[in-house]
């Protein structure tokens, strides 16, 4: 195969856009509804970044075999991203975070050649961890973040004074600590649930 073969074979085609944008709905649905159950409790926020890392480990390493290129995890992150910031979802924090993870990711699977299934896991881990940019500024800005929260909470907003409570209560350094390492240590549970699920088709697709 030539150079110019070579480029152009890794080069983003229509029928990888399509894959890209159904395996990117799939990842968002999952992680909407995880964002909509960290209403139901503070800690389900907190941990909210490590069961989106859980449950979304399937269509992220299916994408990841499908697409062996580069920016196909970046499309998907950008995705989501812009569905998120559109719904106004989407705090100028977790859009730094995620767009970071987006790139670390995709420079880890250019790395390991897009084929190693250790490379991809790690790869999803790092983009995992972008989540964790939903509930940080209560560590990050916390006396502002309590006081925006607290006057949303007297003028009938949907989080309530014992969910504040709570959550303040929760705003520890070990809790931040169990932020940043659940979307790490569930990625990687969710890659291997992922390879369990469909080894047959990651070694036709290479994936080892």
């Amino acid at each position: 195969m030539s150079t110019t073969e070579v480029v152009t074979s890794r080069k983003l085609k229509g029928k990888d856009l399509i894959t890209i944008g159904i395996f990117s709905a799939i990842y968002f649905v999952i992680n909407f509804i995880f964002m909509l159950a960290a209403a139901l409790h503070p800690i389900m926020w907190i941990l909210m970044p490590g069961f989106i890392a859980l449950f979304t480990g399937v269509p992220y390493m299916i994408l990841a075999s499908k697409v062996q290129k580069a920016g196909a995890v970046l499309i998907m992150g950008l995705i989501s991203g812009l569905i998120y910031y559109a719904t106004g979802m989407f705090t100028v924090v977790i859009l730094i975070t995620f767009a970071s993870a987006c790139v670390l990711a995709e420079l880890i699977r250019l790395a390991t050649k897009y084929k190693s299934f250790t490379g991809n896991s790690i790869s999803f881990a790092i983009f995992s961890v972008g989540m964790i940019g939903s509930p940080l500024p209560m560590w990050l800005f916390k006396e502002s973040f309590f006081e925006q929260i607290s006057v949303q909470t007297g003028q009938g907003g949907i989080i309530s004074g014992n969910y504040l409570s709570i959550l303040s209560g929760l705003a520890t350094d070990g809790m931040l600590f169990v932020l940043i390492l659940a979307p790490v240590v569930l990625g990687v549970i969710g890659a291997l649930i992922a390879k369990a699920l469909f080894k047959k088709h990651f070694v036709k697709a290479g994936i080892v």
